[in-house]
């Protein structure tokens, strides 16, 4: 690990760590969503060690801000953090996807503490995350709520919803990340069902909009700190699929896809 006061390198130490960790146990499971982890990973870093205020000894704490992976294949990222974040015991991520593991393929509130809610289904995650962020408003509670949506995940109708109801109700604690990495499972999004523009329809919606390179700490620690302003926040993370990997980078079969003893061997070079 590196020593500095620098918060911009504590998170990229952060997010190395959990995409060497992440990568093992889909290999040792041969299965998972390597891919979108590891477009993910520097986002979550960023969030658990630069932005949000929680305290994994006590997960229910009510000023704690929220997080919510709504791209729920993404486990691999989001166990790590939590692990690293204090959440459970590194030890439990050896346990990934087997018979009755906590860790299973989508997260599961019910077994992991840190865990706001269930996810999978895509499409859910956002508006779980507005009827959260409408709960805050209406108490004068001072958390934040951080969502993190896939961006193949914008084709499901349920986003644009709680979009039009968290800008209409101006829900300022509201965060709402996409990770744009142009890539869903078998093809690109602009291939299968053209998203763009989506700073544009973000604005429509009433939503302030920031574009940031979803790898660079620095400037994610910059746009997801800044404070609230008067409407949600819509922050699209430009991303690459597999990040940090030659050979997963920006390939759509590493949405699902799980390597062998080479291809890990080799990612474990590279991920330094």
């Amino acid at each position: 690990m590196t020593l500095t006061n620098d918060p911009a390198a504590k998170i990229r130490d952060k997010a190395l760590w959990m995409r060497r960790r992440a990568f093992r146990m889909v290999f040792e499971a041969q299965q998972g969503h390597p891919g979108g982890d590891f477009s993910a990973t520097d986002i979550m870093a960023t969030l658990f060690f630069g932005v949000m205020k929680y305290d994994p000894a006590r997960p229910d704490w009510p000023d704690r801000d929220r997080f919510i992976m709504s791209k729920g294949h993404a486990t691999g990222a989001l166990y790590t953090v939590l692990s690293a974040a204090g959440y459970f015991p590194e030890d439990w991520l050896a346990t990934y996807m087997q018979p009755k593991s906590r860790l299973s393929g989508h997260p599961n509130r019910n077994y992991l503490p840190g865990i706001e809610t269930n996810t999978g289904p895509l499409g859910h995650g956002l508006p779980v995350a507005t009827g959260i962020a409408i709960a805050g408003q209406l108490t004068g509670a001072a958390y934040r709520t951080f969502v993190l949506t896939g961006d193949g995940e914008m084709q499901e109708g349920s986003n644009w919803e709680a979009a039009m109801t968290a800008g209409n109700r101006k829900l300022r604690n509201l965060t709402w990340i996409v990770d744009r990495n142009r890539l869903q499972q078998g093809a690109g999004t602009e291939e299968t069902n053209g998203l763009d523009p989506l700073d544009k329809k973000f604005e429509a919606f009433g939503w302030d909009v920031a574009l940031v390179d979803g790898h660079d700490a620095a400037a994610l620690l910059q746009v997801l700190s800044a404070a609230p302003g008067d409407r949600p926040r819509a922050v699209i993370a430009n991303t690459v699929k597999g990040k940090g990997v030659s050979f997963m980078e920006n390939k759509a079969n590493w949405h699902h896809g799980v390597p062998n003893a080479e291809q890990f061997a080799q990612a474990m070079k590279e991920l330094v």
